[in-house]
């Protein structure tokens, strides 16, 4: 039954974020007093979806390392400038607005790019050390680039921030990682399908009561809102062109690209989300929670797309061929 359930989960994706931030809009005055739940639930999530990775994929990763270091560079250098210059151009004087774009594109990528790469046959051990080495260097990273780009500007508690990533990324990771060690990778498929649809719950209560928090300022739906929707969109969209395009240029197989482009584009908003809530003004987080809102459709736009291509690209190997 729970396998069932994971399933029906996983082809509502792309409405459960958006359905839960209307619950968390409409049920404001209720959820907003849990946000102190958000950081253990957030931690269940990064526990469950690290169970199925392991060591020893990691170090084989290492010995070409060209790849996750690209990755690297797009997520924690050019997407946190690119959303800083698109900050500074339609929202100057706007510094909440600014370090809320800032964040949302300054947080590691998403666990749950595997799951998308997984199903358009990217490189899995690629993708689980991109998460394994962007997870670990999270605390370090995440405050360092928000210090180095705003940090004049907005005040930054560093290390209570650092210790929260490490509590909430760090930890349940490790965990989970030492038990499919433990297992020799049993625990995944014995845990994974049980556990699976509990993460999603979390992930859509996470968002709800994040939601519920910054719903005074989604409740009026405006031109400056849709213009900042239009904005995330395209900034999001740039992640995934930028996987695209180093991709090609480094002549990677089409393995390697899948990885780059989901892993590019994708990102852990739900902590991006938890640390805007907890260590920001409200409004810094509307930013982030819009993201939410469109992530996991535009992954399946961009998987649609990815379908399209190998489509294509094969039929069109097969008329050579022939």
């Amino acid at each position: 039954m729970l396998h069932s359930i994971n399933r029906w989960l996983n082809r509502m994706m792309p409405l459960i974020t958006p359905v839960s931030i209307i619950i968390g809009v409409i049920f404001a005055s209720r959820l907003s007093s849990l946000t102190y739940l958000t950081p253990w639930l957030f931690a269940f999530m990064t526990f469950v979806g690290s169970i199925g990775l392991g060591f020893k994929d990691f170090m084989n990763v290492l010995k070409k390392p060209l790849p996750l270091l690209v990755c690297l560079f797009i997520l924690h250098l050019a997407m946190p400038l690119i959303a800083m210059a698109f900050g500074y151009f339609f929202y100057a004087g706007d510094i909440h607005m600014i370090t809320g774009l800032i964040l949302a594109a300054t947080i590691p990528t998403g666990i749950s790019s595997f799951v998308w790469v997984s199903i358009y046959k990217g490189n899995i051990a690629l993708t689980l050390s991109i998460i394994l080495i962007d997870t670990m260097l999270a605390p370090f990273i995440v405050p360092g680039v928000l210090s180095w780009l705003i940090g004049a500007d907005v005040q930054l508690d560093v290390a209570a921030m650092m210790s929260s990533l490490f509590w909430m990324i760090v930890v349940p990771s490790l965990i989970g990682m030492a038990l499919n060690e433990w297992s020799k990778g049993a625990i995944a498929p014995a845990w994974g399908s049980k556990l699976n649809p509990f993460s999603k719950l979390m992930m859509a209560s996470i968002v709800a009561i994040n939601g519920s928090v910054v719903a005074p300022y989604l409740k009026n739906i405006s031109l400056r809102l849709a213009g900042l929707a239009v904005i995330i969109i395209v900034i999001a969209s740039i992640g995934y062109l930028l996987g695209l395009g180093f991709s090609r240029l480094m002549g990677w197989n089409y393995a390697d690209k899948v990885a780059l482009i989901f892993n590019g584009g994708m990102r852990n908003i739900s902590a991006g989300a938890v640390l805007a809530v907890t260590y920001f003004p409200a409004p810094v987080a509307v930013p982030v929670v819009l993201g939410m809102l469109f992530q996991q459709t535009l992954a399946s736009l961009v998987g649609f797309l990815l379908g399209r291509h190998a489509q294509t690209h094969k039929h069109s190997h097969i008329a050579s061929a022939s």
